[in-house]
């Protein structure tokens, strides 16, 4: 099956839209991991569960409330019209938004329980060196923490790449402007033509595949405690 105009237009969009969406995830959603695992107070958890809520919410549940948020009688649309802007809903602008909002659970959660699982020994033997905090969270957590971080970028673009629900209620389905692989699979089922709708199914299902894979290969098992044990002698 050969593939169309409209489906590398469709998978263009995507992959542009999963490589904003990524940075921009990693760039909120790690300062926030790293403030998150640094304590456990009440506040903290109200805004870890606040973080993660899109994984248990449903998308179109998510992507209703971020239309009504990001609309013209919303707060952020009230601030667009104010000062002549272009509203982001049935934008490119308004599915990197919602993007990001739905994909910080699969970036806040493996950095906090790798930021977590380092404690403060690093740290605090940079620190004993002179080293100020920034420059050992650059120079000594972060690429201790470079599985994580390679994780929660996999995660973050595979589930952008896949999302179907936030983004019909965010971008619609706009041809050229925010009709993604998703939803170009959608229309290809309701016009009854499934075997082009096969054909891109296979391809996010291979992607997903090779994603799983790299996940596993990035975070191996630790051994149990019975083998993690040696005679000193041996």
């Amino acid at each position: 099956m050969i593939l169309s105009s409209a489906d590398f237009t469709a998978m263009t969009i995507s992959l542009k839209l999963g490589m904003v969406a990524t940075i921009l995830t990693l760039a909120i959603g790690s300062p926030l991991a790293w403030w998150l695992s640094r304590g456990q107070g009440l506040f903290r958890r109200i805004i870890g569960a606040i973080a993660t809520m899109p994984l248990v919410l449903p998308p179109t549940v998510l992507g209703f409330y971020l239309l009504v948020f990001l609309g013209p009688r919303g707060p952020v649309g009230q601030l667009f019209d104010y000062f002549g802007l272009r509203l982001l809903p049935f934008t490119f602008g308004g599915l990197v938004f919602a993007s990001v909002i739905s994909s910080l659970p699969f970036v806040v959660q493996p950095l906090q329980n790798a930021f977590e699982a380092l404690g403060e020994l690093p740290l605090e033997a940079a620190k004993t060196l002179g080293a100020s905090p920034t420059y050992a969270f650059f120079t000594v957590i972060l690429p201790q923490a470079r599985p994580a971080f390679l994780t929660a970028a996999i995660m973050a673009f595979s589930h952008t790449l896949g999302e179907f629900g936030v983004v019909l209620m965010i971008g619609g389905n706009i041809p050229d402007v925010t009709r993604v692989l998703s939803m170009q699979i959608y229309v290809y089922v309701e016009m009854g033509r499934t075997a082009s709708a096969h054909v891109l199914s296979g391809i996010l299902m291979a992607f997903a595949v090779v994603t799983m894979v790299l996940v596993q290969f990035l975070n191996p098992r630790r051994p149990s405690s019975s083998k993690a044990i040696r005679n000193p002698k041996e």
